[in-house]
């Protein structure tokens, strides 16, 4: 069971700080017919919200600086930005990270490197119309 298909520029926030983690996803989802904006850390990160908020954030969990799991619990506790659906995008993924993450704020899990073929679908599920969490 899939969630409603958001409109066709639905907005993704990438933040992570590998080039061509970021370079891959962009690709895979901007073909799909979704924006995609880019941060390479938490500052520009919060950067990119305030000026247009996006429909999900696939949030590194590893970045420079102020790491994602707090970026995450900061973006949850603020009433400006705590509908925004945040999944956890990383490679590292280890047991009880997963229980972590959910802790932290983050509302679902992409691993990397991304299936390419599920990518944005899977990016996509995450999407309500209503700003919430897909089924």
């Amino acid at each position: 069971m899939s969630a409603a298909a958001p409109g066709p520029r639905a907005r993704v926030l990438i933040v992570d700080d590998h080039p061509l983690n970021i370079e891959l996803a962009r690709f895979v989802l901007e073909a799909d017919g979704l924006a995609v904006d880019v941060a390479a850390d938490a500052g520009q990160a919060l950067e990119r919200i305030a000026a247009r908020r996006p429909d999900v954030i696939l949030m590194d969990v590893q970045l420079p600086g102020l790491d994602g799991l707090t970026l995450a619990r900061r973006l949850k506790d603020d009433p400006a930005t705590c509908t925004i659906p945040i999944a956890a995008f990383t490679a590292y993924a280890m047991k009880g990270d997963a229980a972590r993450m959910l802790a932290a704020g983050c509302d679902g899990y992409l691993s990397k490197p991304i299936d390419v073929a599920r990518f944005a679908a899977q990016v996509r599920a995450l999407i309500r119309d209503d700003g919430g969490i897909g089924a």
